[in-house]
């Protein structure tokens, strides 16, 4: 990217308050997950799908429709079961008549065909079916008898599941898992909000959005954000904590070498640059700086690094291993005195 490029602080003044007032907007429907607003406006803003785990009444699903009608896009769900098949998401071809009294094949659109889609406990189906997302997810496209449809644009997958029940469901595959950019944990919310929810949400129902973006704003955020600058020493960085969580790299961590079995894809570097970018855009900053990428590493790394017998035995989470690798990388790769700050 030359210099020319870049924002300057007057063009990413006005993004960065918009993005701000639609987080507002969000922390007003949906009580006491602010974090969770931002990493998942940062996911939107990437591009990219995300992968939201929670049991069951925590607010995934109605999270999702309520960034449907905030965004102003299309948005369309699919409850996913284990008789659901890849024609049920992608669609079919249908012998019709036409006008001239004919029959012939006609395509019937399914419910990818739209901006965002909820793929609600897509645990629940059969691995034949959660892989009919994947070209969608990837290529932004569904191949149908060697004809390829182009899907709307953007299109964003948006999944729920649920972590704590396992009869009938079938755990993704890792190449499905690695195509979502975040995985989100949606928790309990505490007992204030649980409070304020009582007493402000009649029957659990959120307000109506008084602020909706529409494509064109949308898409300038698209252009704003893909004019953030990443500096050689944050890529570098970026770069160094991919690497260390492959236990045979030498600056991994003791944690990763004990109880990481597989490390996290190229695709996971992309993820975090992505990600940052747009991090730095919300701040209303031109620039990605090192805080950036430690804000975003976690949900980039949580579904990426494969544990082993050992992790679980010795009750290691990926949190715990996604922190040990955060406080081990240093962002220039040198110790500096503790009183500098970089990023």
């Amino acid at each position: 990217m030359t210099t020319q490029n870049l924002l300057t602080l007057d063009e990413i003044k006005p993004l960065s308050e918009g993005i701000r007032n639609l987080l507002a907007e969000l922390d007003k429907m949906f009580l006491g997950r602010s974090e969770l607003h931002r990493m998942v406006v940062i996911g939107i803003l990437s591009r990219g799908h995300i992968l939201l785990e929670g049991v069951p009444g925590v607010g995934k699903t109605a999270l999702i429709k309520g960034l449907g009608n905030l965004f102003g896009l299309q948005f369309d769900r699919v409850q996913f079961t284990p008789d659901l098949m890849p024609g049920d998401i992608s669609g079919t071809n249908i012998l019709q008549e036409n006008d001239n009294g004919k029959r012939e094949m006609i395509f019937q659109p399914g419910p990818v065909f739209t901006n965002i889609l909820l793929a609600d406990e897509i645990n629940r189906a059969s691995p034949k079916t959660q892989s009919a997302l994947l070209e969608a997810m990837q290529e932004g496209s569904v191949t149908l008898l060697g004809e390829t449809r182009k899907l709307p644009q953007p299109f964003f997958v948006l999944a729920s599941q649920n972590p704590i029940e396992l009869e009938g469901t079938y755990p993704l595959p890792e190449a499905q898992l690695d195509r979502f950019m975040f995985k989100l944990f949606v928790g309990m919310p505490s007992s204030e909000v649980l409070q304020d929810i009582i007493a402000s949400r009649r029957h659990g129902t959120p307000p109506e959005p008084t602020t909706v973006f529409d494509k064109n704003s949308l898409q300038a955020l698209f252009n704003a954000q893909e004019r953030i600058f990443l500096p050689t020493a944050v890529a570098a960085y970026i770069a160094r904590l991919v690497a260390a969580t492959h236990p045979a790299n030498e600056e991994s961590p003791q944690i990763v070498r004990d109880y990481v079995t597989f490390g996290a894809s190229p695709r996971a570097a992309i993820a975090i640059a992505e990600a940052a970018r747009s991090a730095a855009l919300i701040s209303g900053r031109p620039s990605v700086g090192f805080d950036d990428v430690r804000f975003v590493t976690a949900a980039v790394f949580n579904h990426r690094l494969l544990t082993g017998y050992k992790a679980r035995m010795d009750k290691i989470d990926v949190q715990k291993i996604i922190k040990g690798i955060l406080d081990t990388i240093k962002e220039v790769g040198l110790d500096l005195p503790k009183d500098i700050k970089i990023g």
